[in-house]
């Protein structure tokens, strides 16, 4: 081989392998990927066929899981016929109390498969859901969903939607080569507030689009108390063995709608990203455990805090924060700022440069407190007029989590799209690994590989669904 040939292919090599070391997909790199080639289809206006009866099986009822399972059985249109976890028990209680819901007539037949830790591959098989909602640990959501979706059924899964970039790849191409969904039940989307300032947003009442601010600060120290069964028991593993912003989806996933990124106007384009030092999980391992106990033995090398900030394609920016570990009131942020006026949450507050319904004259007081319920009257999300009620009576995380399930299934039986396609979820969870990079290089910033691969142009806009 002459020189500049050998020079030629060793440049483009290591170009090549800088981009996957900074999470970009080589493929990003064809802009002309033939989907009819590929057998494949662009979700992300996808419609499934309709269902009349969705069939649900659920891979892990623990904490999280066991809400899916007894609220989805109470929604009208399903069938609850499989339950899969490692525990007998968690899969006989989940059991126990959709057959009851459904009067030991619409589930009666509820497949349990336990014991072991491939058994939901087995119910896949066997028993042919329609949908299954996955929540497992962190690791596990990514090769559940694909196997979900291999064997015929829409997926379902619990925030994050993988934890590397190379299985959000495989999500992607898997969704689009099956044609089945795969949603990451970013539930926050669903609350009240987030929903309302969706639609103020769409009304166009803050203008143009500046700034957003989204965090998950939420001090879950005493999940460390759940050794060895539990979340605790597997997420503390991640505390210590991980980099960077390991939950970013609570918070950027409404501030993402209310930008409309990945549909149609704009898309996340970088990031970078640094972390503090990892001190509160050591101190507390050793303020409350002895020396010997397994807490004491792991080395915690993520940082207590993470700040991250994304540019969009066309300059807007994100500051997204992580912090489990510090003493702290629970925040999100769920701040959007534009040229009229800032939306902003915890507490929910609105500013606007002439004021607010006769409430304010300008953007220099907050509208809070009492005020709000006259906003609430104007600005109130048509979904959250239609389903609040029976959401708040519901429950899970002050009604938001019903709604989300409800819409899911709403959805499935009416041929309508998901109000999250596979790619928001894939480039909400994307910001996990991408700020790992960012963090171990010093702060270089890391490019978002586009999962739509250029599709979120033509990609229509959040419905405002009534």
């Amino acid at each position: 081989m002459k020189r500049k040939d050998f020079l030629k292919l060793s440049s483009a090599s290591v170009f090549l392998a800088g981009l996957k070391s900074h999470g970009i997909n080589p493929s990003d790199l064809n802009l002309n990927y033939n989907y009819s080639e590929n057998n494949s289809q662009y979700m992300g206006d996808f419609i499934a066929p309709k269902l009349d009866i969705v069939k649900v099986a659920f891979i892990g009822v623990g904490a999280r899981g066991i809400g899916h399972a007894k609220q989805i059985a109470n929604i009208e249109g399903t069938e609850v016929v499989a339950i899969s976890d490692l525990h007998q028990d968690l899969a006989k209680k989940s059991s126990h109390i959709c057959k009851e819901i459904g009067n030991n007539e619409r589930h009666r037949n509820i497949a349990l498969y336990t014991g072991s830790e491939n058994k939901w591959r087995t119910m896949l098989k066997e028993v042919k859901p329609d949908a299954v909602f996955i929540s497992t640990n962190w690791d596990n959501h990514a090769p559940m969903a694909i196997e979900t979706m291999k064997n015929g059924a829409h997926a379902f899964v619990e925030v994050p939607m993988a934890t590397t970039i190379e299985d959000l790849w495989e999500i992607v191409n898997i969704s689009e080569k099956t044609r089945k969904h795969c949603m990451m039940m970013e539930n926050v989307n669903y609350g009240r507030d987030e929903l309302m300032y969706l639609n103020m947003c769409r009304k166009g009442v803050i203008g143009d689009f500046l700034h957003a601010e989204a965090a998950y600060i939420h001090e879950l120290r005493f999940q460390m108390k759940e050794e060895d069964r539990g979340t605790g028991s597997w997420r503390t593993h991640h505390y210590a063995k991980s980099v960077g912003n390991l939950y970013p989806t609570h918070g950027l996933g409404p501030v993402a709608q209310y930008m409309n990124l990945a549909r149609g106007d704009d898309n996340f384009n970088s990031l970078v990203s640094y972390s503090t030092p990892a001190l509160g999980r050591k101190y507390y391992a050793e303020n409350n455990y002895d020396s010997n106990h397994k807490w004491n033995k792991l080395n915690y090398s993520n940082g207590d805090m993470n700040t991250s900030i994304i540019k969009t394609n066309i300059g807007r920016t994100i500051m997204i924060q992580w912090d489990e570990t510090s003493p702290r009131p629970y925040t999100r942020h769920n701040l959007i700022q534009g040229t009229k006026g800032i939306l902003a949450g915890f507490p929910t507050r609105i500013a606007l440069e002439d004021g607010m319904l006769g409430l304010t004259k300008d953007h220099h007081r907050w509208v809070q407190g009492n005020d709000l319920e006259h906003v609430y009257e104007k600005y109130d999300h048509p979904l959250y007029k239609r389903l609040g009620a029976k959401a708040k009576e519901m429950g899970g995380h002050e009604g938001m989590d019903f709604m989300m399930r409800y819409r899911i299934i709403e959805c499935l039986r009416k041929g309508k799209p998901l109000d999250q396609n596979v790619y928001e979820g894939c480039f909400w969870s994307a910001v996990t690994p991408l700020s790992a990079d960012s963090v171990n290089s010093g702060g270089e910033p890391q490019k978002f590989p586009d999962f739509t691969r250029g599709n979120w142009k033509k990609t229509q806009s959040l419905e405002i669904i009534s």
